[in-house]
């Protein structure tokens, strides 16, 4: 119970966790771990309020149903971990703009939130055009040695620090 009230945990310790938890997908369902397929459906679940039946005939739609799946129930599993993890912790509060956010850009939560669609946006865009997102390609396709799946996780390492330096340098510099 130690580990589950510590305000951050082992890389190692997690690392052990995600492979486990990696194993365990293929071995009872072969499927491997992925997050970025659960918004597509997540966003047809949406259109299907709004246009009925008519989204079930859509291209994509054919390819990724829309409907509540095993993937979108590992988004939902990740977010209530998170949140558990942040109560047990004692390290859960409501923060609408973050510290260094508000030094660098003032504390307008319209311009958060603005950005962090716009981010979203993006980051899952990236995500269906490389046909997976970082748990997708840099989890599971890594552990199967897939090449895309490596040269994606590159990328995604290269993208995630050269962001984080024009953040760093144009936001704060």
């Amino acid at each position: 119970m130690d580990m589950l009230s510590a305000a951050r945990w082992s890389p190692y310790a997690v690392g052990i966790g995600i492979g486990m938890l990696s194993w365990l997908a293929f071995l009872l369902s072969n499927k491997p771990l992925g997050c970025s397929t659960a918004f597509t459906r997540s966003a047809g679940l949406l259109e299907r309020v709004v246009r009925g039946g008519k989204v079930n005939r859509k291209a994509y739609y054919l390819q990724f149903t829309p409907e509540i799946d095993w993937e979108w129930m590992l988004v939902l599993g990740v977010l209530v971990g998170a949140l558990a993890t942040a109560l047990l912790s004692g390290q859960f509060q409501w923060v609408w703009t973050p510290g260094m956010w508000t030094a660098a850009a003032g504390p307008g939560v319209v311009t958060r939130i603005l950005v962090a669609l716009l981010g979203g946006f993006c980051v899952g865009f990236g995500a269906r055009w490389a046909g997976g997102c970082t748990s997708g390609h840099g989890i599971s396709g890594t552990l199967q040695l897939a090449v895309s799946s490596w040269i994606a996780a590159a990328g995604f390492f290269v993208g995630g620090i050269i962001t984080a330096m024009l953040i760093y340098h144009v936001l704060l510099g």
